[in-house]
């Protein structure tokens, strides 16, 4: 069975968000002008991504969270979060929430957070751990998991 991948995940919860909006628009909590605030974390979330994505192609090690890493990236985005790609992928989905504005815009955010605390970290930090032993142990003391 293949594996579903989080940005798989990603784009499921923001389809699920946009569609709650849509179809179950509960309660509208941030109107015009307010909501365009949503581009903030938008893009902070897709600069956070990118910088990332770059930086594990820089140092030739994989982004795939079942995969044994070659490097332990403990600088840029990963000196504020242990998961800075899930951080961007979850400010994207915060900030689309707040576009749309309604209470339901914000479950894909919820749903995304819940999927990575339940199908990923707990993994990924067992296979960084096993790879990186107290470097990795000494890293995840002094980085929070999210920020």
């Amino acid at each position: 069975m293949k594996k579903i991948y989080p940005p798989t995940h990603f784009y499921t919860y923001l389809f699920i968000s946009v569609a709650f909006h849509f179809l179950l628009p509960v309660k509208q909590i941030i109107s015009i002008p307010y909501n365009f605030l949503g581009f903030i974390p938008a893009i902070i979330g897709v600069i956070l991504n990118i910088w990332t994505d770059n930086l594990f192609k820089k140092l030739n090690t994989t982004v795939k969270p079942d995969q044994n890493p070659s490097v332990l990236i403990d600088y840029g985005p990963f000196k504020i979060s242990r998961n800075p790609m899930y951080l961007g992928m979850t400010l994207i989905l915060i900030g689309a929430g707040f576009l749309m504005g309604s209470v339901t815009a914000f479950v894909g955010a919820i749903f995304f957070i819940a999927a990575m605390e339940m199908f990923f970290i707990p993994d990924e930090e067992k296979l960084m751990r096993e790879v990186f032993d107290e470097k990795f142990e000494n890293y995840r003391k002094s980085v929070r998991r999210w920020i």
